[in-house]
């Protein structure tokens, strides 16, 4: 199969190789020895959660515990964050225009 790579460096690849992997959003791109190897990538949100978590050092004792805490039923106490710094301010409403009729 030929495909053509455009001026913007964009490539679409034919119908019969799509199909042949199945559908897909993502492809990895890997270069090995002169050849351009694409991959399907089927990326499910769950993975993509638990490899940032783990990125992150949190377990799921972590997730547990901060669950605990926005529900605000927390085994142990934790420091609460100061409402003073998220409060917002309360605007005035702006005093209507009116236009005179004749």
């Amino acid at each position: 199969m030929l495909a053509k790579i455009t001026a913007k460096n964009q490539l679409t690849l034919p119908k019969s190789a799509t199909q042949a992997v199945g559908a897909t959003e993502y492809l990895d791109v890997q270069v090995r020895d002169g050849q351009i190897i694409l991959t399907p990538v089927r990326i499910q949100r769950g993975d993509a959660v638990r490899a940032k978590l783990a990125e992150l050092g949190l377990g799921e004792a972590d997730v547990l515990d901060a669950v605990r805490w926005a529900r605000g039923s927390a085994a142990t106490p934790m420091a609460a964050e100061p409402a003073k710094a998220y409060a917002v301010a309360k605007k005035k409403p702006a005093a209507r225009k009116t236009t005179k009729k004749q």
